[in-house]
């Protein structure tokens, strides 16, 4: 026993279990199963079916729901037991229609009633509840709902939307919609929840018949998801080479068996007819199929002849926040080994370079503070420019849960009423660009009040003078004239986080997309180190939410202009030498030019060849005009991609690459877990993985990179990185997920940072003083509305995948968000067609009018290319990395004429 535990007697053995849990722990402890059609590990107990019906100290109750007492006595076994709990089922299975309990249905009722000799004969119900296909993704048959209540239970206490009820009375009591309507219609943001824990299949997957069995689950791939920064592992049933169903993993490290749309359904991009099978060379103005042979041969030789025109440095490449770490890694090492070049840069660039830039500057690495797990237990949630409810699905919902039902206080600062905003206890609306301002007030009022930790100050942070003066200029009240923030809102969101005993910060783009983005993040940690919340059990520092699936991993393989594996600096003599030693070659010594520079360079006729490796950069860069000019001008410009893409159309060689679900290799997620990825299906057609590419076109030059596998690439990087000295995929394949730093095979990974000491040269975390300074752009007459740009719940960046299958259904358009008081000023109607224009270019949207923006304040996403929302966007860029300000962009909108 230990501590907490009492013993229960369970038909006459002993056993130990936490005192309060529920009676069905207990006799499953001793090895004894019941059924439980009501019941789910994951869910708060309900007794609603009684079927696991035991004898609790004389007498007969549900064990679901019957909390164990020390010393009590339970008969499980016993024959009469059987007998009671069988005709229970029995009753409940007379309610059904007969093929409810066919061998074509595997659902839990079904299997159980064939364990306990009950045959479909024994369902007696005609049915003619009818149905609901509305949705493409999850089916409703109402004949075969037994109103248990899991799916309702599922969405509200596992995903947190609540889009599902019980209707009815008695036996007509059935699942549906909250709204009343069509499923297609409602609040459901397709997580697949009910489908997994609905046991009688009644709710479905489209297109899967009846549901999975247990023996298909065991029979799948488990790989870790390709869509955004989260890591949810997953398993992956096929049938003759083809994905028949993703499901979420119940020993999954982050979601613990729940899932997102986009991970869970989203795969039908894999076998759409636009999939890019073979390579394509540029003739004649077009692009046509060719051998791999030659588009190889095409591409090394036309990075030859442009180092041998211009010298290496007229070559780049944009590596891939979507590949996987090998991939990353064997890119940056063909650029430094066998173009000689560091112009090597990856898609962090444009969404969190300046999380690596302010949180080294401040901590000494570049990756959060603490895991996910940790930053669950907190009492005190500060969730800043971030919507994980739509980015971050899994994470969104552990977040609301540890708020409903864990007691956490929550404060969110986002200009719009996201979804973590409706449950907030405090909800900070800043004009965009004025997170600094922000930051510096909630730091002024910690300091005012008493609510900072001077010991920890002390002994472990250097910079508080310069900070307390600076301060001095951030009173409540200026702050608020600058944000508009009340006054009043700021010092009751201060005092919230100032006396929390284990206050986090989790943040997203909208901190870090502003012309003073890398401040903004510096200045967000500010808020932790005041606190004394980093590297100590009084807090959990701060922790950001990444967007793609490996953009932390492509920068911690050295996917940077700057940065080598593990982040050595290029310009330190150590580092250097340490690559070079495993290499066997010289690394340039001077920092590559990072994206926008390579934009730049070719539109200068500088840059000579561009390889660009699974990035849509007309699509997703901003101001893409610009970005399609660069690419007219450059003479060679090769890219790595699924489709044939706004980016593929302007390319000179298109090489096909394969997705996720068809490579092998590992991922980082956003709280620095390396987790094993595993093809789960062939790569189709005459598509390769970005490895293979890489690899065939150094050979081509005449140069082996050596790492004939991924494995090795792992291996070697660790060699070259201290700190992933400990990393292997065999590890990875006992262990599930490990973080880093994890310098040798023993050590078990640092989940939390900095608990001895920060990794800055002097060991201690630094206080930074960086002023407000304004946004990059402001809005006047001929621009009078600011555009914030970000993500929807049923897509993923550019769309590319997500556009390609159901989801397209769940969201078909990129709209614009416009504030009630905006729309009638400009007299748009919800639904109209709208031309939004900027001082950099033109877009077509859809209107949507809602409160969820402010006045004066509009919003779309950017996962429809044809939309155009990037010509919008500026040149601006973070001071310090060059990362856009895709958050605040002046523009002004008008009624499409054409309707």
């Amino acid at each position: 026993m230990t501590g907490g535990d009492i013993e229960v007697e369970v038909d006459g053995r002993s056993v130990a279990v936490p005192e309060g849990v529920p009676l069905l722990t207990a006799v499953r402890v001793a090895g004894v199963e019941l059924p439980a059609l009501c019941s789910d590990d994951r869910l708060s107990p309900a007794g609603s079916c009684r079927t696991c019906l035991v004898r609790a100290d004389g007498a007969v109750v549900a064990a679901c729901v019957t909390p164990a007492v020390s010393g009590m006595r339970i008969e499980a076994a016993a024959d009469y037991l059987w007998h009671l709990r069988r005709d229970t089922v029995e009753l409940i299975a007379g309610a059904l229609p007969p093929r409810a309990l066919t061998a074509e249905n595997p659902g839990e009722l079904a299997e159980l009633c064939r364990s306990l000799g009950i045959g479909p004969d024994a369902a007696q119900a005609g049915g003619g509840r009818g149905v609901d296909h509305s949705h493409p993704y999850v089916h409703l048959d109402r004949d075969l709902c037994i109103a248990c209540g899991r799916c309702v239970r599922m969405c509200a206490e596992v995903q947190g939307t609540f889009a599902l009820t019980l209707t009815g009375r008695g036996a007509d009591t059935v699942v549906a919609p909250g709204n009343g309507g069509p499923w297609a219609q409602s609040d459901c943001v397709s997580c697949g929840g009910c489908v997994d824990t609905c046991p009688t299949g009644a709710l479905t997957e489209a297109g899967r018949g009846r549901g999975l069995t247990s023996g298909h689950r065991r029979a799948a791939t488990r790989t870790t998801c390709g869509y955004c920064g989260v890591g949810c592992a997953l398993d992956v049933v096929t049938s003759d080479g083809e994905v028949t169903a993703v499901l979420p993993a119940r020993d999954g490290p982050v979601n613990q068996g729940h899932a997102c749309v986009k991970g869970r359904f989203a795969h039908g991009y894999l076998t759409s007819p636009e999939r890019l099978a073979q390579p394509l060379l540029r003739r004649d103005g077009r692009l046509e199929p060719v051998p791999w042979e030659e588009a190889i041969g095409q591409v090394a030789r036309g990075l030859r002849a442009a180092v041998t025109g211009g010298g290496a440095d007229c070559v780049a490449a944009i590596s891939s926040a979507r590949a996987t770490n090998e991939e990353n890694y064997l890119v940056q090492k063909f650029m430094r080994t066998v173009v000689g070049t560091n112009n090597i840069d990856n898609c962090s660039r444009l969404c969190h370079s300046p999380s690596a830039a302010g949180l080294t500057a401040s901590l000494g690495l570049s990756g959060g503070t603490d895991s996910f797990d940790d930053v669950e237990q907190s009492d005190c949630l500060l969730v800043v420019g971030a919507n994980p409810v739509e980015a971050h699905p899994v994470v969104g919902a552990r977040l609301l849960r540890r708020v409903l039902h864990g007691g956490a206080g929550l404060i969110v600062a986002d200009p719009r009423a996201v979804g973590l905003a409706l449950h907030a206890d405090a909800h900070l609306r800043p004009r965009p660009g004025t997170n600094v301002a922000l930051f510096h007030g909630l730091a002024h009022i910690l300091l005012a009040e008493g609510l900072a930790d001077e010991d920890f100050l002390r002994e472990r942070a250097t910079g508080l003078p310069e900070l307390t003066a600076l301060l001095e200029d951030y009173p409540p009240d200026r702050v608020s004239a600058i944000t508009g923030v009340p006054a009043e809102d700021l010092v009751a969101a201060a005092r919230l986080y100032g006396r929390a005993e284990r206050p986090a910060i989790v943040y997203g783009l909208g901190v870090t997309e502003h012309l003073h983005g890398t401040d903004g993040v510096r200045s967000l940690a500010n808020l932790a180190i005041l606190r004394g919340a980093v590297g100590t059990d009084r807090g959990y520092g701060i922790n950001p939410l990444r967007g793609q699936n490996n953009v932390q991993g492509a920068s911690d393989m050295g996917a940077l202009p700057d940065l080598l594996p593990g982040y050595g600096k290029v310009t330190d003599p150590g580092a250097r030498s340490r690559a070079e030693a495993v290499w066997g070659g010289r690394v340039p010594d001077r920092p590559g030019l990072r994206i926008p520079d390579m934009f730049a360079a070719a539109r200068a006729g500088e840059l000579r060849a561009l390889w660009i490796i699974g990035e849509d950069v007309c699509a997703t860069d901003p101001d893409s005009d610009r970005v399609a000019e660069a690419l007219r001008a450059c003479p060679l410009v090769v890219c790595n991609e699924l489709f044939l893409s706004e980016t593929a159309r302007h390319c000179d060689v298109v090489l096909p690459a394969t997705s996720w679900l068809e490579k092998d290799g590992t991922f980082v997620n956003f709280d620095r877990r390396f987790q094993r990825v595993r093809p789960a299906v062939p790569a189709p057609g005459e598509t390769r993985s970005d490895f293979d590419i890489v690899r065939a076109v150094a050979a081509a030059m005449g140069t082996d990179l050596g790492c004939p596998t991924p494995a090795h690439a792992l291996s070697e990087c660790g060699r070259v990185a201290p700190m992933f000295a400990g990393l292997s995929h065999e590890r990875l394949d006992r262990e599930g997920a490990v973080p880093w730093p994890c310098p040798h095979p023993g050590h078990p990974g640092e989940s939390k940072l900095y608990a001895e000491r920060f990794a800055t040269p002097d060991g201690l975390a630094h206080l930074t003083t960086a002023p407000y300074l304004p946004p990059g752009e402001q809005p006047d007459a001929d621009f009078p509305l600011l555009l914030v740009t970000g993500r929807r719940w049923a897509h993923y960046n550019s769309g590319s995948m997500t556009r390609r299958g159901g989801n397209l259904a769940l969201d078909p358009v990129d709209h614009l968000d416009l504030h009630p008081d905006d729309a009638a000023r400009y007299a748009v109607r919800n639904g109209a067609r709208l031309i939004v224009e900027s001082r950099h270019g033109r877009a077509r949207l859809i209107a949507r009018v809602g409160e969820q923006t402010s006045p004066g304040q509009v919003f779309s996403s950017f996962h429809f290319p044809a939309s155009g929302v990037n010509r919008l966007t500026s040149d601006h860029a973070d001071t310090v990395t060059s990362c856009p300000e895709y958050k605040v962009t002046a523009v002004r909108i008008e009624v499409d004429p054409r309707g």
